[in-house]
């Protein structure tokens, strides 16, 4: 046998008898490994924190992965409410009645029943103050007759649509005399807010209580135009966290369980996109709703469109076009609303608005952020390119009609 065949097989025989002797101890105290582990926890737990042995720890900090959406959801669960409002329309068109026989035979004058039906609909909302002031979406209480609020605890109340405003969406409700002090959700800053925040969406989406779904905050400023709803001027908060039917005026929270947030909206053809209006456009108009005044929304009376000159040189090249538009950057009008400041100030289809006082203007977005924050009754000089020419028109901003 040669030296190292004979050195080898020692080393062999020598690990079979330290695996035997490793095992009889192992067998005679069977907690040993136990103790093993538990150790090497405690010496784990003494190294400075990382993404391994953030995940070791037995316990964790308030806002750290793992547990910061349940100390959020504690944090304002119990000031998120339902809302379930009942509203009675009264119908009249009733097919039979307006048969072309049915007049004939029984003439044009003869009374019409009329049929009520009664509507019922389902939101949320939270409380933003100890007596019950709660803050919701207008399309969730507009025109309703009766809401009722049940908190998470399971009571309810009857609520008082204090004032709405259908152009941001928003709503006041009051509970009638609640007899205590309510649990109130802490407001954030939405100005604060970045893409890639944690936001967590609270409501009742297809009446199921209580739904907490957790996403990020994927944009910021996401005009109404863009989501869909031109007749809204809001900029909108853009999150992946589920929005249902339901959640419409419930709360979007950061990590630390603050509003930034009130969800309201969804696009239908779209997975993960939905919208929640900023807590501090909120803020700024609460005060006048709970107060039931009406919230100003200065106008000027066009319908818009971004102009480019790529999109003025395919108009112009369309035979089929009535209308020939410059080729700059600017913000083209479409249409100019009968009676309007607009019509007044002689604006036309197919001007070109390109200076605000003297600002330059790019965007339909950019003008219509300028007219609702001059306020009513207010003169802004437009600067017009109409053809080959250039104009100077005052428009004078008026009350928009249609705010409740």
């Amino acid at each position: 046998m040669s030296f190292s065949k004979f050195c080898a097989n020692w080393r062999t025989l020598i690990t079979y008898l330290l695996m035997g002797i490793w095992s009889a101890i192992a067998w005679l105290n069977p907690l040993g490994s136990v103790s093993a582990a538990a150790t090497s926890l405690s010496a784990v737990d003494s190294l400075p924190a990382n993404p391994v042995t953030v995940a070791l720890q037995p316990k964790q900090n308030p806002g750290s992965a793992g547990n910061f959406v349940t100390t959020a959801v504690d944090l304002v669960g119990p000031s998120v409410v339902r809302l379930d409002t009942e509203r009675t329309i009264t119908r009249r068109d009733d097919p039979f009645f307006n048969d072309s026989l049915f007049r004939e035979f029984f003439g044009p004058d003869v009374p019409v029943p009329q049929q009520e039906e009664l509507l019922r609909g389902q939101g949320s909302g939270f409380i933003i103050d100890g007596d019950g002031l709660i803050l919701t979406n207008a399309h969730v209480v507009s025109d309703a007759d009766r809401v009722t609020v049940t908190l998470k605890d399971g009571r309810t109340f009857e609520g008082e649509v204090r004032g709405t405003d259908v152009v941001t969406d928003l709503a006041v409700v009051k509970i009638d005399d609640p007899g205590e002090q309510l649990p109130v959700a802490p407001l954030g800053d939405s100005s604060q807010v970045r893409v890639g925040d944690w936001a967590i969406a609270v409501g009742n989406p297809f009446g199921l209580d209580n739904t907490v779904t957790l996403g990020i905050i994927s944009t910021l400023e996401r005009s109404s135009s863009q989501v869909g709803i031109p007749d809204k001027r809001v900029d909108f908060l853009q999150t992946d966290a589920a929005i249902n039917p339901g959640n419409s005026g419930g709360p979007l929270l950061n990590d630390r369980g603050q509003v930034i947030g009130i969800n309201t909206a969804i696009r239908p053809n779209a997975r993960g996109i939905g919208f929640a209006i900023p807590i501090n456009k909120a803020k700024a108009l609460t005060d006048v709703l709970a107060k039931g005044e009406t919230v100003a929304h200065p106008f000027i009376g066009i319908q818009m469109v971004t102009l480019t000159p790529d999109l003025a040189r395919q108009n112009n090249q369309d035979r089929n076009s009535n209308l020939i538009v410059p080729e700059i950057n600017g913000v083209l009008v479409m249409r100019v609303v009968r009676d309007s400041p607009a019509e007044a100030a002689r604006l036309r289809l197919g001007d070109a608005i390109v200076a605000v006082d003297g600002t330059p203007i790019t965007t339909a977005d950019q003008l219509q952020r300028i007219v609702e924050n001059s306020g009513v009754n207010r003169d802004l000089r437009l600067t017009v390119q109409r053809g080959p020419q250039t104009l100077e028109l005052t428009v004078r901003t008026a009350q928009l009609s249609n705010t409740r």
